[in-house]
């Protein structure tokens, strides 16, 4: 279970997010939606562990403030909006920062999950937009291939998985969070495609000005 509870984060004499509360299970898609500037990605990147904030977060019971980065790592994998690299990796390269033990065939395994087979060799700066969102994917993938490990679910932290991509590859990719939810894995993804959101997501929490302003199934909110 993911267990937000009055989350708070500021930024100056601004907040970007106000007594936040959320939960999200395991073996279901969660979507956050709103309006450009509400507060979507502020909320997963806190979730994430990649800002400060005031409040508690827990993450499989346990409090991601206390948890070291390795711990966490093993927990769950982020797919940031954009990811800039400053240096010529190869595709396969990139997918293999994913890897936290040896495996031969994992990240080709991951980049044909996300139909990118055969792009090993490329260097990731001559992909288009939707092709580098694509490597992302398929290195956060890699990170946590197994939905369950042990007896603890794993989870995707996605932010706008699909922002870059064509229609059939948009589903393609909301159809990979569906799968790794069934297997028992649990997802929170920020989204503006309504349509999408509504197709896959179990439950989708509205996020406005900084607050849930709604958390339900699809069809209610």
């Amino acid at each position: 279970m993911l267990e937000v509870h009055d989350l708070c984060v500021r930024a100056g004499r601004r907040d970007l997010l106000q007594g936040v509360n959320l939960r999200a299970a395991p073996g279901r898609i969660t979507a956050i939606i709103g309006p450009s500037g509400a507060g979507k990605s502020t909320l997963l990147r806190a979730i994430s562990g990649d800002i400060g904030y005031v409040g508690r977060i827990a993450l499989n019971g346990r409090d991601i403030a206390r948890t070291p980065a390795p711990a966490l790592a093993q927990l769950r994998a982020v797919l940031p909006q954009a990811s800039v690299l400053a240096f010529p990796f190869t595709v396969i390269e990139v997918v293999r920062l994913g890897l936290q033990a040896p495996h031969a065939t994992l990240p080709q395994q991951m980049l044909a999950r996300v139909g990118l087979a055969g792009f090993e060799g490329r260097f990731y700066q001559a992909l288009s937009g939707g092709e580098q969102q694509r490597v992302q994917l398929a290195r956060v993938l890699t990170q946590v291939w197994l939905p369950i490990s042990g007896a603890a679910p794993r989870w995707l932290f996605l932010d706008e998985p699909v922002s870059s991509l064509d229609i059939a590859h948009q589903l393609e990719v909301m159809r990979i969070a569906r799968d790794f939810a069934d297997a028992g894995g649990g997802v929170v993804m920020v989204m503006h495609d309504l349509n999408l959101s509504a197709m896959f997501a179990d439950r989708i929490a509205l996020i406005g000005a900084g607050r849930i302003v709604a958390h339900d199934a699809p069809e209610t909110v």
